[in-house]
């Protein structure tokens, strides 16, 4: 039966192809508005690493201004740390896994004399940052924690970074001058760009990976400039970049990697006992206030998803239900026109059942083909947002599989519902009135 009531319907559509094609576009644009909106909030709020998200956890201690906390509205503590305490941290190696981090830049000098000298972003970590965040790697890998201890000229480069000096040839091994230094290549990372870049929401969810990776404690050898946000709220004691460098200014990020929560329970008592060894030297004066967050807490936490986004999403369903209102006053037209038709398949015997199947499966088509129509209007919404702010949005701009089955079921859904009262006035058209009209 269902073939023959699809038959129907596309006889029916193309009965009133003008009334059809205005259904067909209401449709479309309120999905094609929906699923703009919705595929940029879907983005940015995607676990970025599900495969051990509820495994990595995000390092926070109050060693904030004891007159006021870090955030009013919450009492949050900081959200990154100072040199001390990442360093100090990271020197206790309480957790499976632990890597401190920060965001640098550096001037690289290609090899080739004709190539042009270019500024790089870097990115300040540990050994463990490679395993801890499954980084891909087309060649080579990351350097071991001994060259961590030695602050060893070791990098890893992006592929891009690769391709622009190397040629895109396997470059392990090979020497790439930077800042004037000569550093060893351990390993050239395939394409990784997490979204959001859960590892340093601090300093942009959505910015690019950096573009070369080496040892954290060079940020002191080399004396490389902060790139990331920088808070203070006490000025350093002393001049110059050691003065900085240990002064409660906070720029620095931190990540365990934690199994269970017996393991969660027993590093957030170790981060309680830091704390009361740091006051007993005369810092940490606020109330102790230390926080572990797994990776999709984290992002709420940072309201990695902005309030205008959920803003424009709501409004997006608010214009998606006006499309629907003025589908139903279409579809209330289209069926009182089919009143006669309907009288004398009742007349012939078919029940109310039969007739409210075959015009359900009627808006099913016309909803159906509004879905594929407001998926096409998405996509160059997705474009023109692209176009409009560039690079810092092309990881949220892309249809994927669930987002076009997304797209299509929400289209199906909606049609149908604008459907149901229209249909059920048609199936209770009394037969014997248009019969005798007739």
């Amino acid at each position: 039966m269902f073939g023959y009531y699809l038959k129907l319907a596309l006889k029916s559509i193309k009965r009133n192809p003008i009334l059809s094609a205005l259904m067909v576009a209401a449709i479309a644009l309120g999905i094609g508005s929906s699923m703009t909106t919705i595929t940029v909030n879907y983005l940015m709020s995607a676990d970025p690493i599900p495969e051990k998200s509820q495994q990595l956890f995000y390092v926070q201690v109050d060693s904030w201004d004891p007159t006021s906390p870090y955030n009013d509205d919450n009492n949050d503590p900081p959200n990154q740390l100072t040199w001390t305490e990442a360093t100090n941290l990271m020197a206790a190696k309480k957790a499976k896994r632990q890597t401190a981090m920060a965001k640098s830049g550096a001037v690289i000098e290609p090899s080739n004399p004709d190539d042009k000298p270019f500024e790089a972003s870097i990115r300040l970590t540990f050994a463990d940052f490679f395993p801890m965040f499954n980084t891909p790697f087309l060649y080579g890998n990351g350097w071991d924690q001994q060259s961590d201890l030695a602050r060893d000229y070791v990098v890893v480069l992006t592929r891009e970074i690769n391709d622009k000096v190397f040629g895109g040839e396997n470059s392990v091994g090979k020497n790439i001058v930077i800042m004037g230094q000569n550093f060893r290549v351990v390993g050239v990372l395939d394409h990784w760009q997490p979204v959001p870049k859960f590892y340093d929401v601090n300093n942009g969810a959505f910015d690019e990976t950096e573009e070369l990776f080496m040892p954290f404690y060079l940020k002191e050898e080399l004396e490389l400039p902060n790139w990331g946000n920088t808070n203070c709220w006490k000025s350093p004691e002393g001049e110059g970049f050691k003065a900085f460098l240990r002064s409660e200014c906070v720029n620095f990020q931190m990540w365990v990697e934690l199994e269970n929560s017996q393991q969660e329970a027993e590093y957030l008592d170790f981060l309680n006992s830091y704390v009361s060894e740091q006051k007993a030297l005369g810092r940490f004066a606020r109330p102790m206030n230390n926080r572990l967050s797994d990776v999709m807490e984290w992002m709420e936490n940072q309201q990695v998803v902005a309030d205008d986004a959920q803003i424009m999403l709501w409004l997006s369903f608010m214009f998606l239900a006006v499309c629907l209102l003025n589908t139903i006053g279409l579809l209330l037209a289209k069926f009182t026109g089919k009143s006669a038709e309907i009288g004398l398949r009742r007349a012939l015997g078919a029940t109310k059942s039969n007739l409210f199947i075959q015009h359900l499966v009627e808006t099913a088509v016309i909803g159906l083909c509004g879905g594929v129509l407001g998926l096409a209007l998405a996509l160059l919404g997705l474009q023109g947002i692209g176009a409009l702010y560039g690079s810092f949005v092309e990881h949220l701009t892309q249809l994927d599989f669930t987002l076009v089955v997304i797209g299509l079921g929400l289209s199906l859904v909606a049609s149908i519902a604008a459907g149901l009262y229209p249909t059920w006035r048609a199936c209770n058209i009394a037969p014997a009135s248009q019969l005798k009209s007739q």
